[in-house]
């Protein structure tokens, strides 16, 4: 039981940096409509993206290079005019779906992995024990 558990909490980890991933992806998105359509202020557009709003109030949502990469990400939003800001976010853009491809993969190739690998552990110390 307590391997599934351990399995479990892995796995969804793993679904947590996609879904993270998958948030600045879509505000992204959103952003760039925004500068050219829309001219809402930053903090309005991130209303609805969870992680977005906590990146830029100064929390760490993702940690390695991905974190580092979100921080400069937040730190450049709001730094130029419209058409150099648009020119920034397009090729960020790029980079945030790279690493949600890189995150996606990962979690249909290991998250499930881990789970059954876990509760295959306890099944096994279970028998071993019995």
């Amino acid at each position: 039981m307590l391997s599934g558990a351990l399995g479990l909490l892995i796995s969804s980890e793993k679904k947590r940096r996609t879904k993270i991933i998958e948030q600045f992806c879509q505000f992204n998105e959103q952003l760039i409509l925004n500068l050219k359509y829309g001219r809402e202020k930053i903090g309005k557009v991130a209303e609805g993206y969870d992680y977005v709003k906590k990146a830029m109030a100064g929390d760490e949502v993702l940690k390695g290079d991905e974190g580092k990469f979100i921080a400069d990400y937040i730190n450049g939003l709001g730094e130029s005019d419209p058409a150099t800001q648009i020119e920034y976010l397009n090729e960020r853009g790029v980079k945030l779906k790279e690493y949600r491809q890189i995150f996606e993969d990962n979690y249909k190739k290991y998250g499930s992995m881990y789970f059954k690998l876990c509760l295959l552990a306890g099944l096994l110390i279970a028998v071993l024990l019995a």
